[in-house]
């Protein structure tokens, strides 16, 4: 009698479209993958073994018993949950110390201005007087953020007045100034780091932001000169390496006015700018994930084709479902892939994304909107 092999066990905690987007990947690779959602019928419900608050020991705790690594679909799992789970023997990749950098961002700033790497100024403030201080001192327009929980625009406010984030102040916690950079592009690099130290870096790309939240990705980023990757690349690795990062890692960038790249957020997990390597990319960030976290060689990240460009489904159809418009948009757009999450749809909610790959550019991107846009009103 044939000896059955068992695979290895991946659990994933958060059941988002990320995690929902690693599944066939996990299937291809021959990989049991299981999800911790947080509630019934969200995106990665297909491979959702468990539904429970991830800010719950016992429940994470649980949730990890039979499994042979830990990663996440976010980065919000609370410190002290992610210390049970190394004390009870578990492998857990991005580990406590990054995920740390990663879930504050005056951490981050912190410790990317420690290591000497290019950050926009910045500053902790913690009353209304420190705070119109820094506007003084930088041009009277600034950025603040809340340093925890924000994303796609979310806590991230422009400001002239500490008035204008009064509301913030009421709640106690310090806020992160930043100087309002003069920038040309936001620009991602996206890089891949096993245990053992392996990295790999996919092509540097542009994203393009609408109203907070990333609507396009051109990869590679167009008019690059090799001194701007090798530049970004050199970013990425040290990062990953002096933070021990480990699994995906996307580095969001400023390429400012006078040339310079400074570091805006990093996310240590799969990422939006990252999603054209679904289709363009000789391996996924998806796979590529799996891969590090298991400790696995890492797959090539060449881009298949000379341009891919990704567009995200915000918002979606005001009636029916996203699959309603696919006899349309299949028949307009024979070469678009497309990419549904699962989620209802709702004004500026990410419900699917879009890639197009060819030879010319404008044609790539003129193909991917069209595609886009039948899928949403």
């Amino acid at each position: 009698m044939q000896e059955s092999l068992v695979p290895p066990i991946v659990g994933v905690i958060g059941g988002g479209q990320l995690a929902r987007m690693m599944i066939p990947r996990a299937i291809e690779l021959g990989i049991e993958l299981r999800v911790l959602a947080e509630s019934d019928g969200m995106s990665a419900q297909l491979a959702a073994t468990a539904v429970g608050d991830y800010r719950d020991a016992d429940t994470v705790l649980a949730f990890a018993r039979d499994v042979d690594v830990i990663t996440f679909d976010h980065e919000h799992v609370p410190q002290d949950v992610l210390a049970q789970l190394i004390e009870a023997g578990v492998s857990v990749h991005p580990g406590p110390a990054p995920l740390a950098i990663a879930q504050d961002k005056i951490v981050m700033r912190q410790e990317l201005s420690r290591l000497g790497l290019p950050v926009p100024i910045w500053a902790s403030v913690t009353t209304p007087a420190e705070l119109d201080t820094f506007l003084m001192d930088n041009g009277g327009r600034v950025i603040v953020k809340t340093p925890r929980g924000g994303y796609d625009g979310k806590g991230v406010r422009l400001v002239s007045s500490s008035r204008d984030v009064a509301d913030w102040f009421e709640a106690g916690d310090p806020l992160l100034a930043e100087e309002l950079v003069s920038f040309t592009r936001e620009l991602a690099q996206l890089a891949a780091r096993s245990p053992s130290g392996e990295i790999s870096l996919w092509p540097l790309v542009e994203s393009i932001q609408q109203d907070g939240v990333c609507a396009e990705v051109v990869a590679p980023a167009p008019a690059l000169t090799a001194g701007r990757s090798d530049a970004a690349a050199e970013i990425a690795r040290s990062v990953a390496e002096k933070f021990g990062v480990t699994g995906v890692l996307a580095v969001e960038l400023f390429e400012t006015s006078d040339g310079r790249l400074l570091i805006n957020e990093l996310a240590m997990r799969p990422h939006n700018s990252g999603h054209w390597t679904m289709d363009g990319a000789v391996t996924s960030q998806f796979e590529q994930h799996l891969r590090a976290v298991l400790d696995l060689p890492l797959g090539a990240t060449a881009a298949r084709s000379p341009w891919t460009v990704m567009i995200n489904v915000l918002g979606g159809p005001t009636s029916g479902t996203i699959a309603d418009r696919y006899p349309i948009a299949f028949a307009n757009q024979p070469t678009a892939k497309f990419h549904e999450y699962g989620k209802a749809p709702r004004p500026g909610r990410k419900v699917g994304h879009v890639t197009v790959s060819g030879d010319d550019l404008d044609d790539v991107v003129y193909r991917a909107r069209a595609a886009a846009a039948i899928l949403k009103d």
